[in-house]
């Protein structure tokens, strides 16, 4: 059993969360990624905005929402993957960068549409009224 380390950056606006859709994918990922070695979450959650939306997260007022665990999407049985979240402010225009091809805002509704783990994320989001 092996585990994939990632960091989310859960950005909330009018009740709906920022979604991200890689290049030749068919399934939605919040946006962050994998941390490289000797990198803090922040250092990772800015690192990965920055090169999929292309602007400056604020890390100094990050604030951790969670930690979620569930079966890597797309990866052998047995992977799980574990997301450390954070929500943040950020300046700059937010757009498609690297490897993502399109972003969206998603509901509650959208859940369906996200990995494994996106949907427990969704679900506390929900809990906490911060997801319509």
């Amino acid at each position: 059993m092996s585990e994939i380390d990632k960091v989310a950056w859960i950005l909330i606006e009018d009740g709906l969360v920022l979604s991200t859709r890689s290049r030749g994918k068919d399934v939605w990922y919040l946006p962050g990624g994998k941390r490289e070695p000797g990198e803090t979450d922040l250092d990772t959650l800015r690192r990965e905005v920055e090169e999929e939306l292309s602007v400056a997260v604020d890390v100094r007022g990050a604030t951790h929402l969670g930690t979620f665990t569930a079966r890597a999407h797309g990866h052998a049985a047995g992977t799980t993957v574990r997301m450390t979240c954070y929500r943040a402010g950020y300046e700059g225009r937010l757009r498609p960068a690297s490897e993502i091809a399109e972003t969206a805002w998603f509901g509650y509704a959208d859940r369906h549409r996200t990995s494994p783990v996106d949907h427990l994320i969704f679900d506390h989001l929900r809990v906490v009224g911060l997801l319509r």
